[in-house]
Protein backbone atom coordinates (compact mmCIF):
# COMPACT_ATOMS: atom_id res chain seq x y z
CA UNK A 1 0.00 0.00 0.00
CA UNK A 2 2.86 2.40 0.77
CA UNK A 3 4.35 1.72 -2.66
CA UNK A 4 0.99 2.28 -4.34
CA UNK A 5 0.47 5.53 -2.46
CA UNK A 6 3.97 6.71 -3.34
CA UNK A 7 3.41 5.87 -7.01
CA UNK A 8 0.09 7.73 -7.02
CA UNK A 9 1.72 10.82 -5.51
CA UNK A 10 4.51 10.74 -8.10
CA UNK A 11 2.00 10.61 -10.95
CA UNK A 12 -0.09 13.36 -9.42
CA UNK A 13 2.99 15.54 -9.00
CA UNK A 14 3.58 15.40 -12.76
CA UNK A 15 -0.02 16.45 -13.41
CA UNK A 16 0.21 19.31 -10.91
CA UNK A 17 3.52 20.48 -12.40
CA UNK A 18 1.99 20.67 -15.86
CA UNK A 19 -1.08 22.52 -14.59
CA UNK A 20 1.03 25.00 -12.65
CA UNK A 21 3.22 25.52 -15.73
CA UNK A 22 0.08 26.38 -17.66
CA UNK A 23 -0.82 28.79 -14.85
CA UNK A 24 2.52 30.56 -15.28
CA UNK A 25 1.75 31.11 -18.96
CA UNK A 26 -1.79 32.29 -18.14
CA UNK A 27 -0.43 34.74 -15.54
CA UNK A 28 2.13 36.11 -17.98
CA UNK A 29 -0.53 36.48 -20.66
CA UNK A 30 -2.48 38.87 -18.43
CA UNK A 31 0.54 40.80 -17.18
CA UNK A 32 3.42 41.03 -19.68
CA UNK A 33 2.67 39.16 -22.90
CA UNK A 34 2.45 41.35 -26.02
CA UNK A 35 -0.94 41.16 -27.72
CA UNK A 36 0.64 39.56 -30.77
CA UNK A 37 1.56 36.48 -28.76
CA UNK A 38 -2.04 35.39 -28.20
CA UNK A 39 -2.28 32.75 -30.93
CA UNK A 40 0.95 31.00 -29.96
CA UNK A 41 0.07 31.23 -26.27
CA UNK A 42 -3.30 29.62 -26.97
CA UNK A 43 -1.56 26.64 -28.57
CA UNK A 44 0.91 26.38 -25.69
CA UNK A 45 -1.85 26.40 -23.08
CA UNK A 46 -3.87 23.86 -25.07
CA UNK A 47 -0.86 21.54 -25.18
CA UNK A 48 -0.15 21.78 -21.46
CA UNK A 49 -3.77 21.52 -20.30
CA UNK A 50 -4.51 18.65 -22.66
CA UNK A 51 -1.37 16.78 -21.64
CA UNK A 52 -2.08 17.27 -17.93
CA UNK A 53 -5.60 15.94 -18.41
CA UNK A 54 -4.45 12.89 -20.37
CA UNK A 55 -1.88 12.06 -17.69
CA UNK A 56 -4.49 12.37 -14.96
CA UNK A 57 -7.23 10.17 -16.46
CA UNK A 58 -4.96 7.22 -17.24
CA UNK A 59 -5.95 3.67 -16.36
CA UNK A 60 -2.84 3.54 -14.16
CA UNK A 61 -4.12 6.24 -11.82
CA UNK A 62 -7.55 4.58 -11.84
CA UNK A 63 -6.00 1.25 -10.87
CA UNK A 64 -3.97 2.83 -8.09
CA UNK A 65 -7.06 4.51 -6.65
CA UNK A 66 -8.97 1.23 -6.79
CA UNK A 67 -6.07 -0.61 -5.18
CA UNK A 68 -6.00 1.86 -2.31
CA UNK A 69 -9.73 1.52 -1.65
CA UNK A 70 -9.32 -1.02 1.14
CA UNK A 71 -6.52 0.92 2.82
CA UNK A 72 -8.62 4.08 2.66
CA UNK A 73 -11.20 2.43 4.90
CA UNK A 74 -8.55 1.96 7.58
CA UNK A 75 -6.95 5.37 7.37
CA UNK A 76 -7.97 8.05 9.83
CA UNK A 77 -10.50 10.27 8.07
CA UNK A 78 -8.51 13.44 8.81
CA UNK A 79 -5.21 12.01 7.59
CA UNK A 80 -3.53 13.38 4.48
CA UNK A 81 -3.68 9.93 2.91
CA UNK A 82 -7.42 9.51 3.39
CA UNK A 83 -8.12 13.05 2.19
CA UNK A 84 -5.94 12.55 -0.88
CA UNK A 85 -7.73 9.32 -1.82
CA UNK A 86 -11.19 10.89 -1.40
CA UNK A 87 -10.35 14.08 -3.27
CA UNK A 88 -8.52 12.46 -6.18
CA UNK A 89 -11.07 9.66 -6.53
CA UNK A 90 -13.89 12.16 -6.89
CA UNK A 91 -11.93 14.32 -9.28
CA UNK A 92 -10.83 11.30 -11.32
CA UNK A 93 -14.41 10.09 -11.75
CA UNK A 94 -15.38 13.54 -12.99
CA UNK A 95 -12.46 14.21 -15.30
CA UNK A 96 -12.35 10.78 -16.96
CA UNK A 97 -15.74 11.56 -18.49
CA UNK A 98 -14.39 14.65 -20.25
CA UNK A 99 -12.30 14.08 -23.43
CA UNK A 100 -8.77 15.48 -23.24
CA UNK A 101 -9.26 17.03 -26.68
CA UNK A 102 -12.17 19.05 -25.28
CA UNK A 103 -10.01 20.22 -22.37
CA UNK A 104 -7.30 21.32 -24.81
CA UNK A 105 -9.76 23.06 -27.11
CA UNK A 106 -11.30 24.93 -24.19
CA UNK A 107 -7.83 26.11 -23.11
CA UNK A 108 -7.06 27.29 -26.65
CA UNK A 109 -10.42 28.99 -27.12
CA UNK A 110 -10.36 30.82 -23.79
CA UNK A 111 -6.79 32.05 -24.30
CA UNK A 112 -7.89 33.69 -27.54
CA UNK A 113 -11.14 34.87 -26.01
CA UNK A 114 -9.32 36.69 -23.22
CA UNK A 115 -7.31 38.73 -25.72
CA UNK A 116 -10.48 39.46 -27.68
CA UNK A 117 -12.16 40.56 -24.43
CA UNK A 118 -9.34 43.00 -23.67
CA UNK A 119 -9.71 44.60 -27.11
CA UNK A 120 -13.50 44.61 -27.02
CA UNK A 121 -13.64 46.07 -23.51
CA UNK A 122 -11.25 48.84 -24.50
CA UNK A 123 -13.44 49.64 -27.50
CA UNK A 124 -16.73 49.06 -25.61
CA UNK A 125 -17.66 46.77 -28.50
CA UNK A 126 -19.62 43.65 -27.52
CA UNK A 127 -20.06 42.41 -31.14
CA UNK A 128 -16.27 42.13 -31.35
CA UNK A 129 -16.32 39.69 -28.43
CA UNK A 130 -19.55 37.83 -29.18
CA UNK A 131 -18.11 35.17 -31.56
CA UNK A 132 -15.55 34.20 -28.94
CA UNK A 133 -18.19 34.01 -26.23
CA UNK A 134 -20.28 31.82 -28.52
CA UNK A 135 -17.39 29.32 -28.83
CA UNK A 136 -16.74 29.38 -25.09
CA UNK A 137 -20.42 28.83 -24.29
CA UNK A 138 -20.65 25.94 -26.76
CA UNK A 139 -17.61 24.20 -25.27
CA UNK A 140 -18.87 24.63 -21.72
CA UNK A 141 -22.22 23.13 -22.73
CA UNK A 142 -20.35 20.18 -24.23
CA UNK A 143 -18.40 19.81 -21.01
CA UNK A 144 -21.60 19.80 -18.97
CA UNK A 145 -23.13 17.14 -21.24
CA UNK A 146 -20.13 14.90 -20.61
CA UNK A 147 -21.11 14.96 -16.95
CA UNK A 148 -24.80 14.18 -17.43
CA UNK A 149 -27.16 13.22 -15.93
CA UNK A 150 -27.71 16.32 -13.85
CA UNK A 151 -30.65 18.15 -12.32
CA UNK A 152 -29.67 21.38 -14.10
CA UNK A 153 -27.06 21.98 -16.81
CA UNK A 154 -25.45 24.55 -14.48
CA UNK A 155 -24.77 21.88 -11.84
CA UNK A 156 -21.61 20.29 -13.34
CA UNK A 157 -20.13 23.70 -14.13
CA UNK A 158 -20.83 25.03 -10.65
CA UNK A 159 -19.32 21.84 -9.20
CA UNK A 160 -16.00 22.71 -10.82
CA UNK A 161 -15.71 25.76 -8.60
CA UNK A 162 -17.86 24.80 -5.61
CA UNK A 163 -17.69 21.00 -5.20
CA UNK A 164 -20.97 19.25 -4.37
CA UNK A 165 -23.11 22.40 -4.53
CA UNK A 166 -26.23 22.39 -6.73
CA UNK A 167 -28.02 25.12 -8.65
CA UNK A 168 -31.09 24.72 -6.46
CA UNK A 169 -28.97 25.58 -3.41
CA UNK A 170 -27.61 28.72 -5.03
CA UNK A 171 -31.13 29.78 -5.93
CA UNK A 172 -32.18 29.23 -2.31
CA UNK A 173 -29.18 31.27 -1.09
CA UNK A 174 -30.10 34.20 -3.31
CA UNK A 175 -33.79 33.88 -2.42
CA UNK A 176 -32.80 34.23 1.24
CA UNK A 177 -31.01 37.56 0.70
CA UNK A 178 -32.37 39.19 -2.46
CA UNK A 179 -35.47 40.91 -1.07
CA UNK A 180 -33.66 42.00 2.09
CA UNK A 181 -30.82 43.46 0.03
CA UNK A 182 -33.21 45.40 -2.21
CA UNK A 183 -35.01 46.69 0.89
CA UNK A 184 -31.74 47.77 2.51
CA UNK A 185 -30.59 49.46 -0.71
CA UNK A 186 -33.88 51.38 -0.78
CA UNK A 187 -33.56 52.46 2.87
CA UNK A 188 -30.01 53.68 2.33
CA UNK A 189 -30.97 55.49 -0.90
CA UNK A 190 -33.48 57.51 1.09
CA UNK A 191 -30.54 58.81 3.14
CA UNK A 192 -28.02 58.99 0.33
CA UNK A 193 -26.84 62.48 1.30
CA UNK A 194 -25.82 61.31 4.79
CA UNK A 195 -22.46 60.01 3.54
CA UNK A 196 -20.04 61.59 1.09
CA UNK A 197 -17.14 59.91 -0.68
CA UNK A 198 -15.59 63.13 -2.01
CA UNK A 199 -12.40 62.39 -0.07
CA UNK A 200 -11.78 59.33 -2.22
CA UNK A 201 -11.67 61.33 -5.45
CA UNK A 202 -8.58 63.40 -6.14
CA UNK A 203 -4.95 63.13 -7.16
CA UNK A 204 -3.47 59.92 -5.75
CA UNK A 205 0.02 59.16 -7.01
CA UNK A 206 0.13 55.59 -8.32
CA UNK A 207 3.53 54.73 -6.89
CA UNK A 208 2.42 55.87 -3.43
CA UNK A 209 -0.73 53.80 -3.84
CA UNK A 210 1.37 50.80 -4.75
CA UNK A 211 3.69 51.24 -1.77
CA UNK A 212 0.88 51.74 0.73
CA UNK A 213 -1.15 48.78 -0.58
CA UNK A 214 1.83 46.45 -0.40
CA UNK A 215 2.64 47.65 3.12
CA UNK A 216 -0.90 46.71 4.18
CA UNK A 217 -0.67 43.33 2.42
CA UNK A 218 2.59 42.58 4.18
CA UNK A 219 1.11 43.62 7.51
CA UNK A 220 -1.70 41.13 6.89
CA UNK A 221 0.98 38.47 6.45
CA UNK A 222 1.52 38.31 2.68
CA UNK A 223 5.11 37.15 2.22
CA UNK A 224 6.80 39.00 -0.66
CA UNK A 225 9.67 36.52 -0.52
CA UNK A 226 7.09 34.07 -1.82
CA UNK A 227 4.97 36.44 -3.86
CA UNK A 228 4.82 39.61 -5.92
CA UNK A 229 2.34 42.16 -7.24
CA UNK A 230 1.84 43.18 -10.86
CA UNK A 231 -0.79 45.01 -12.89
CA UNK A 232 -3.54 43.42 -14.98
CA UNK A 233 -6.77 44.56 -16.68
CA UNK A 234 -8.73 42.54 -14.13
CA UNK A 235 -7.20 41.91 -10.66
CA UNK A 236 -6.52 38.29 -9.73
CA UNK A 237 -4.37 35.98 -7.60
CA UNK A 238 -2.60 32.91 -8.89
CA UNK A 239 -0.54 30.24 -7.17
CA UNK A 240 2.25 28.17 -8.70
CA UNK A 241 3.07 26.69 -5.28
CA UNK A 242 2.68 27.86 -1.71
CA UNK A 243 6.10 29.48 -2.17
CA UNK A 244 5.13 31.40 -5.32
CA UNK A 245 1.76 33.12 -4.96
CA UNK A 246 1.24 36.23 -7.07
CA UNK A 247 -1.34 38.99 -7.02
CA UNK A 248 -2.27 41.73 -9.46
CA UNK A 249 -4.24 44.95 -9.22
CA UNK A 250 -5.17 47.91 -11.39
CA UNK A 251 -4.60 51.54 -10.48
CA UNK A 252 -6.76 54.62 -10.83
CA UNK A 253 -4.87 57.83 -10.13
CA UNK A 254 -8.04 59.76 -9.37
CA UNK A 255 -9.93 57.20 -7.23
CA UNK A 256 -8.16 55.71 -4.23
CA UNK A 257 -10.26 52.59 -3.41
CA UNK A 258 -9.72 50.75 -6.72
CA UNK A 259 -6.18 49.56 -6.11
CA UNK A 260 -6.23 49.84 -2.31
CA UNK A 261 -9.09 47.43 -1.71
CA UNK A 262 -8.19 45.38 -4.76
CA UNK A 263 -4.79 44.74 -3.18
CA UNK A 264 -6.36 43.78 0.15
CA UNK A 265 -8.76 41.46 -1.65
CA UNK A 266 -6.12 39.62 -3.66
CA UNK A 267 -3.82 39.49 -0.63
CA UNK A 268 -6.60 37.60 1.17
CA UNK A 269 -6.56 34.99 -1.59
CA UNK A 270 -2.77 34.86 -1.44
CA UNK A 271 -2.69 34.33 2.33
CA UNK A 272 -4.85 31.22 1.83
CA UNK A 273 -2.50 29.77 -0.78
CA UNK A 274 0.68 30.63 1.15
CA UNK A 275 -0.81 28.97 4.22
CA UNK A 276 -1.41 25.50 2.78
CA UNK A 277 0.56 22.84 4.66
CA UNK A 278 3.89 22.13 2.88
CA UNK A 279 3.36 18.36 3.05
CA UNK A 280 0.43 18.71 0.62
CA UNK A 281 2.65 20.14 -2.12
CA UNK A 282 2.22 18.69 -5.63
CA UNK A 283 -0.62 16.35 -4.61
CA UNK A 284 -3.61 18.33 -5.87
CA UNK A 285 -4.59 19.05 -2.28
CA UNK A 286 -2.23 22.04 -2.19
CA UNK A 287 -4.77 24.74 -3.00
CA UNK A 288 -8.02 26.13 -1.62
CA UNK A 289 -10.92 23.70 -1.64
CA UNK A 290 -13.41 25.95 -3.44
CA UNK A 291 -13.77 29.42 -4.85
CA UNK A 292 -16.46 30.17 -2.29
CA UNK A 293 -14.13 29.38 0.61
CA UNK A 294 -11.37 31.24 -1.24
CA UNK A 295 -13.60 34.27 -1.64
CA UNK A 296 -14.43 34.18 2.06
CA UNK A 297 -10.77 34.87 2.73
CA UNK A 298 -10.44 37.75 0.28
CA UNK A 299 -13.68 39.37 1.41
CA UNK A 300 -12.78 38.90 5.07
CA UNK A 301 -9.53 40.83 4.68
CA UNK A 302 -10.88 43.40 2.23
CA UNK A 303 -14.18 44.22 3.93
CA UNK A 304 -14.49 42.84 7.45
CA UNK A 305 -10.97 43.94 8.32
CA UNK A 306 -10.00 46.52 5.68
CA UNK A 307 -13.21 48.56 5.85
CA UNK A 308 -13.50 48.47 9.64
CA UNK A 309 -13.06 51.30 12.12
CA UNK A 310 -10.30 49.50 14.09
CA UNK A 311 -8.24 49.03 10.93
CA UNK A 312 -8.30 52.71 10.02
CA UNK A 313 -7.59 53.89 13.54
CA UNK A 314 -4.16 52.43 12.91
CA UNK A 315 -3.64 53.04 9.19
CA UNK A 316 -5.34 56.36 8.48
CA UNK A 317 -2.50 58.55 9.83
CA UNK A 318 -0.12 56.66 7.51
CA UNK A 319 -2.47 57.14 4.58
CA UNK A 320 -2.69 60.88 5.33
CA UNK A 321 1.10 61.04 5.32
CA UNK A 322 1.18 59.34 1.92
CA UNK A 323 -1.47 61.69 0.44
CA UNK A 324 -1.38 64.92 2.47
CA UNK A 325 -2.93 67.15 -0.20
CA UNK A 326 -5.98 64.94 -0.59
CA UNK A 327 -6.48 63.73 2.99
CA UNK A 328 -4.91 66.12 5.50
CA UNK A 329 -8.23 67.84 6.18
CA UNK A 330 -10.21 64.57 6.39
CA UNK A 331 -10.89 62.92 9.77
CA UNK A 332 -10.84 59.17 10.25
CA UNK A 333 -14.59 58.83 10.86
CA UNK A 334 -15.42 60.67 7.64
CA UNK A 335 -12.95 58.45 5.79
CA UNK A 336 -14.48 55.31 7.32
CA UNK A 337 -17.92 56.38 6.17
CA UNK A 338 -16.62 57.32 2.73
CA UNK A 339 -15.07 53.92 2.04
CA UNK A 340 -18.30 52.27 3.19
CA UNK A 341 -20.65 54.55 1.25
CA UNK A 342 -23.40 52.49 -0.34
CA UNK A 343 -24.70 53.58 -3.71
CA UNK A 344 -25.94 51.50 -6.65
CA UNK A 345 -23.24 51.46 -9.31
CA UNK A 346 -22.29 49.74 -12.54
CA UNK A 347 -18.94 48.11 -11.75
CA UNK A 348 -18.97 44.94 -9.65
CA UNK A 349 -15.38 45.06 -8.38
CA UNK A 350 -15.97 48.55 -6.98
CA UNK A 351 -19.41 47.84 -5.53
CA UNK A 352 -20.07 48.36 -1.83
CA UNK A 353 -20.99 45.51 0.51
CA UNK A 354 -24.74 46.14 0.35
CA UNK A 355 -25.12 46.21 -3.43
CA UNK A 356 -22.37 43.71 -4.32
CA UNK A 357 -24.50 40.57 -4.20
CA UNK A 358 -27.08 42.11 -6.51
CA UNK A 359 -24.32 42.33 -9.12
CA UNK A 360 -23.74 38.61 -8.61
CA UNK A 361 -27.42 37.72 -8.78
CA UNK A 362 -27.62 39.45 -12.15
CA UNK A 363 -24.72 37.43 -13.54
CA UNK A 364 -26.03 34.17 -12.09
CA UNK A 365 -29.45 34.65 -13.64
CA UNK A 366 -27.93 35.54 -17.02
CA UNK A 367 -25.67 32.48 -16.95
CA UNK A 368 -28.61 30.18 -16.31
CA UNK A 369 -30.56 31.72 -19.18
CA UNK A 370 -27.60 31.49 -21.55
CA UNK A 371 -26.94 27.84 -20.74
CA UNK A 372 -30.57 26.79 -21.11
CA UNK A 373 -31.03 28.81 -24.31
CA UNK A 374 -33.68 31.04 -22.77
CA UNK A 375 -31.42 33.98 -23.61
CA UNK A 376 -29.55 34.35 -26.91
CA UNK A 377 -26.17 36.06 -27.16
CA UNK A 378 -27.60 38.84 -29.33
CA UNK A 379 -29.93 39.65 -26.46
CA UNK A 380 -27.30 39.56 -23.72
CA UNK A 381 -26.31 43.26 -23.55
CA UNK A 382 -29.95 44.33 -23.44
CA UNK A 383 -30.79 41.74 -20.78
CA UNK A 384 -27.77 42.87 -18.74
CA UNK A 385 -28.83 46.51 -18.90
CA UNK A 386 -32.46 45.70 -18.07
CA UNK A 387 -31.50 43.77 -14.94
CA UNK A 388 -29.21 46.57 -13.78
CA UNK A 389 -32.03 49.04 -14.20
CA UNK A 390 -34.49 46.78 -12.36
CA UNK A 391 -32.27 45.61 -9.48
CA UNK A 392 -29.95 48.58 -8.96
CA UNK A 393 -31.67 51.48 -10.68
CA UNK A 394 -28.67 52.22 -12.93
CA UNK A 395 -28.03 51.52 -16.59
CA UNK A 396 -24.68 51.18 -18.42
CA UNK A 397 -23.93 53.78 -21.05
CA UNK A 398 -21.76 51.34 -23.02
CA UNK A 399 -20.70 47.70 -23.16
CA UNK A 400 -17.47 48.32 -21.21
CA UNK A 401 -19.55 49.42 -18.22
CA UNK A 402 -22.00 46.61 -18.90
CA UNK A 403 -21.64 43.16 -20.31
CA UNK A 404 -17.88 43.43 -20.96
CA UNK A 405 -16.76 44.57 -17.51
CA UNK A 406 -15.75 41.10 -16.21
CA UNK A 407 -13.10 38.78 -17.65
CA UNK A 408 -14.73 35.58 -16.38
CA UNK A 409 -16.76 34.47 -19.40
CA UNK A 410 -13.76 34.93 -21.68
CA UNK A 411 -11.89 32.54 -19.35
CA UNK A 412 -14.65 29.96 -19.64
CA UNK A 413 -15.57 30.55 -16.00
CA UNK A 414 -19.31 30.00 -16.43
CA UNK A 415 -20.50 28.74 -13.05
CA UNK A 416 -18.00 30.90 -11.15
CA UNK A 417 -19.93 34.05 -10.19
CA UNK A 418 -22.14 32.49 -7.53
CA UNK A 419 -19.04 31.67 -5.48
CA UNK A 420 -18.51 35.37 -4.78
CA UNK A 421 -21.73 35.52 -2.80
CA UNK A 422 -20.95 32.22 -1.10
CA UNK A 423 -17.69 33.82 -0.01
CA UNK A 424 -19.47 36.87 1.35
CA UNK A 425 -21.74 34.75 3.52
CA UNK A 426 -18.93 32.53 4.78
CA UNK A 427 -16.62 35.46 5.55
CA UNK A 428 -18.95 36.69 8.29
CA UNK A 429 -19.50 33.23 9.73
CA UNK A 430 -15.77 32.59 9.86
CA UNK A 431 -14.95 35.95 11.45
CA UNK A 432 -17.74 35.56 13.99
CA UNK A 433 -16.19 32.26 15.03
CA UNK A 434 -12.73 33.85 15.20
CA UNK A 435 -14.08 36.56 17.52
CA UNK A 436 -15.33 33.89 19.91
CA UNK A 437 -11.81 32.50 20.14
CA UNK A 438 -9.99 35.84 19.91
CA UNK A 439 -11.86 38.30 22.20
CA UNK A 440 -9.17 40.97 21.69
CA UNK A 441 -9.39 40.82 17.91
CA UNK A 442 -10.58 44.40 17.35
CA UNK A 443 -7.99 45.75 19.77
CA UNK A 444 -5.28 43.85 17.90
CA UNK A 445 -6.44 45.22 14.54
CA UNK A 446 -6.55 48.77 15.91
CA UNK A 447 -2.78 48.61 16.55
CA UNK A 448 -1.96 46.87 13.27
CA UNK A 449 -1.53 43.41 14.78
CA UNK A 450 -2.97 40.75 12.48
CA UNK A 451 -0.97 37.73 13.64
CA UNK A 452 -3.66 36.24 15.91
CA UNK A 453 -6.33 36.40 13.17
CA UNK A 454 -4.02 35.00 10.50
CA UNK A 455 -2.86 32.28 12.86
CA UNK A 456 -6.47 31.24 13.53
CA UNK A 457 -7.27 31.18 9.81
CA UNK A 458 -4.11 29.20 9.10
CA UNK A 459 -4.95 26.58 11.73
CA UNK A 460 -8.61 26.21 10.84
CA UNK A 461 -8.79 26.84 7.09
CA UNK A 462 -5.58 27.52 5.18
CA UNK A 463 -3.38 24.59 6.16
CA UNK A 464 -6.00 22.04 5.14
CA UNK A 465 -5.91 23.02 1.47
CA UNK A 466 -8.40 20.73 -0.27
CA UNK A 467 -8.43 17.98 2.36
CA UNK A 468 -12.08 18.50 3.24
CA UNK A 469 -15.10 19.37 1.12
CA UNK A 470 -16.50 22.89 1.52
CA UNK A 471 -19.40 21.55 3.59
CA UNK A 472 -17.06 19.62 5.85
CA UNK A 473 -14.78 22.62 6.32
CA UNK A 474 -17.65 24.98 7.15
CA UNK A 475 -19.00 22.46 9.64
CA UNK A 476 -15.59 22.06 11.27
CA UNK A 477 -14.99 25.79 11.55
CA UNK A 478 -18.44 27.09 12.46
CA UNK A 479 -20.23 24.05 13.85
CA UNK A 480 -23.01 24.45 11.27
CA UNK A 481 -23.84 25.08 7.62
CA UNK A 482 -23.56 28.17 5.46
CA UNK A 483 -26.20 30.58 6.74
CA UNK A 484 -27.28 33.90 5.24
CA UNK A 485 -28.60 35.23 8.54
CA UNK A 486 -25.19 36.12 9.96
CA UNK A 487 -24.25 38.03 6.82
CA UNK A 488 -27.51 39.97 6.63
CA UNK A 489 -27.24 40.76 10.35
CA UNK A 490 -23.75 42.12 9.79
CA UNK A 491 -24.90 44.34 6.92
CA UNK A 492 -27.92 45.70 8.79
CA UNK A 493 -25.90 46.51 11.91
CA UNK A 494 -23.04 48.15 10.03
CA UNK A 495 -25.11 50.22 7.64
CA UNK A 496 -27.77 51.18 10.18
CA UNK A 497 -24.93 52.76 12.14
CA UNK A 498 -23.39 54.49 9.13
CA UNK A 499 -26.68 55.84 7.77
CA UNK A 500 -28.61 56.20 11.05
CA UNK A 501 -31.37 53.93 9.74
Amino acid sequence: MEKQLHKLKMLLAEVVDLQRSASVLAWEQQTYMPAGGAAARADQLATLEGLAHRLFVTDEIGALLAGLNQAAEDWDYDSDESSLWRFISRRYERERRIPSDLVAELARTTALAQEAWVRARKAADYPMFKPHLQKVLSLRRQQAECLAPYDHIYDPLLDEYEPEMKTIEVRAMFAAIKDDLIELVSAISARADAVSDDALHGDFDIERQRAFGLEVAQKFGYDLERGRQDEAPHPFCTSFSSDDVRITTRFNGSFLPSALFGTMHEAGHALYEQGVAPELARTGLDTGISLGVHESQSRLWENLVGRSRPFWRHFFPQLQTAFPAALSAVDVESFYRAINRSKPSLIRVEADEVTYNLHIIIRFELELDLLTGTLQLDELPGAWNEKYKRYLGVCPENDAEGVLQDIHWSMGAIGYFATYSIGNLLSVQFLNRAREVLPNLDADISVGEFGPLLGWLRDNIHRHGSKFTPRELVQRVTGGEMDARAYMGYLREKYSDIYNL
